[in-house]
């Protein structure tokens, strides 16, 4: 991107000026000149169409690892008013909706654990269903995949699969409100029938990870991390199901839009009002979407637990968070000082509330929600607090964001020699697409460590642990 085209407002704010006659609202992105002119210029195209969009409350930004998606940029956040003829977009929440992270902390120190790792990766890999099409253990008949879209995590829990103590550590306490069921195709519940409980693929991973650094003891203390300590980050979303979600809906609503005479700066941004009823309609098959992602990363993590007490007996691993970075939430912000209600749209952006949001479960709201950012593979991940210098609708960063793109990537390596590489640096990789892992090379990423450091200097979120990378999982 050509920072040139740019407004500095602030040392990591950047604006893109109005030209004579153009009608959007105002346009902000995070980040510092490096970032930025990393990205490609769809970014800046795309947000800019964004902010053309009915009913936008505030301006429409772009996170610092923003990179180019379809019709909203990945690292997009914008929120709407309902009340003022404000849109949803599917292509604002993205095709893996609730795609997220789940984080479990353990009791376990590398230096316990590390005797064991080559163990604990082939189990991993025997254990957990990845890759593309790949089914579980689990099939459900119509009424139970009903259920699942329901209930979210707390049905998986219902089940078996996991602790109620995991809820209070879930958005929405696992379960989000206003999923219809009904409103999702066939085709997308046949998708999922066999999925719950699966990885998928392309950046997808489940990651055995060390504590490596702490940058904030006081924030670490209250999240439980300590150096050396052992994680597991488990990175997967909605699989088929939110995939078909998206898809059908694209359609839907771009008929709607045209129907009701909204003008598309692109088409990829077919959107429909919030109170209209393929507006509605979309809602309740989003927050399905949701809801299945949640059950999924519940059962997930149950067979993470059974995979870890078959090796460590005596380990006890405990949700730290989970959080979505594809979703559309109801939530109150402040517009020029005045709370308004807004249906905020994160597509690859993470919430992060500030310390003594009420929904913050109560361990944490002194010092804020954690944030994960998830690295690429064989780089490493950062968990993070929300800030209450956040002014980006409590959202921030959600990865390091793709700097090349995967066809670019197969050109420039080679899967089996970087998983090779990978082992050389004490970083066992195990996956059946060496083509995914050249897709997901490290280098096809920003720098982690940059953009975790510039999310922090921009006030989106403070880092508290920098986590190493010991075992991934790939699709």
């Amino acid at each position: 991107m050509n920072s040139q085209q740019l407004q500095q407002l602030f040392p990591y704010l950047w604006t893109l000026p109005r030209k004579p006659g153009e009608q959007r609202a105002e346009v902000l992105l995070y980040g510092n000149q490096t970032l930025l002119e990393s990205m490609d210029d769809k970014v800046l195209e795309q947000i800019a169409n964004v902010a053309a969009l009915p009913g936008l409350a505030g301006a429409a930004m772009t996170m610092p690892d923003a990179h180019w998606g379809y019709g909203f940029p990945i690292g997009g956040v914008a929120a709407f008013d309902a009340g003022q003829g404000g849109i949803i977009s599917a292509g604002g929440v993205g095709f893996d909706i609730s795609c997220g992270i789940r984080c479990l902390r353990s009791n376990l120190s590398l230096h316990d654990a590390e005797p064991f790792l080559h163990e604990l990766a082939d189990k991993f890999f025997e254990n957990i269903p990845a890759g593309v099409g790949e089914e579980g253990k689990i099939h459900l008949n119509p009424q139970q995949l009903d259920e699942v879209l329901l209930g979210g995590a707390k049905w998986a829990v219902k089940q078996g699969y996991g602790n109620a103590s995991d809820l209070e550590y879930i958005e929405e306490n696992g379960c989000v409100a206003g999923a219809m069921p009904e409103n999702v195709s066939e085709l997308a519940k046949k998708r999922q029938r066999g999925e719950m409980g699966t990885l998928g693929s392309g950046n997808h991973y489940l990651e055995v990870q060390v504590v490596d650094h702490i940058y904030d003891n006081v924030v670490a203390q209250a999240f439980g991390l300590y150096e050396g300590q052992l994680i597991i980050s488990i990175h997967c979303g909605s699989r088929g199901l939110g995939h078909q979600i998206g898809t059908d809906y694209l359609v839907k609503l771009a008929k709607a839009a045209n129907r009701l005479g909204i003008r598309l700066p692109d088409r990829e941004l077919a959107c429909a009002p919030i109170q209209s009823q393929e507006g509605q309609q979309y809602l309740g098959a989003m927050n399905a979407g949701i809801n299945c992602a949640l059950a999924n990363r519940q059962i997930l993590t149950h067979l993470t637990r059974e995979t870890f007490t078959g090796i460590y007996p005596h380990v006890v691993l405990e949700t730290l968070f989970d959080i979505s970075h594809n979703t559309c939430k109801e939530e109150i912000h402040n517009i020029d000082g005045k709370p308004r209600l807004l249906h905020v749209h994160r597509k690859g952006a993470t919430r992060a509330f500030a310390p003594e949001h009420p929904k913050l479960p109560e361990r944490y709201r002194a010092v804020g929600q954690p944030v994960i950012i998830g690295g690429s593979m064989g780089t490493g991940s950062y968990i993070l607090a929300g800030s209450s210098t956040n002014q980006a609708f409590a959202s921030t960063s959600h990865g390091a964001g793709r700097a090349l793109s995967r066809n670019q990537a197969l050109k420039r390596w080679n899967g089996r020699s970087l998983i090779d590489e990978l082992q050389l640096q004490g970083i066992l990789i195990r996956s059946r697409s060496m083509r995914g892992v050249a897709e997901e090379a490290p280098g096809a990423y920003k720098d982690v460590n940059i953009v975790a450091e510039v999310t922090e200097q921009a006030g989106l979120a403070r880092r508290v642990a920098f986590l190493r990378p010991k075992v991934c999982i790939k699709g």
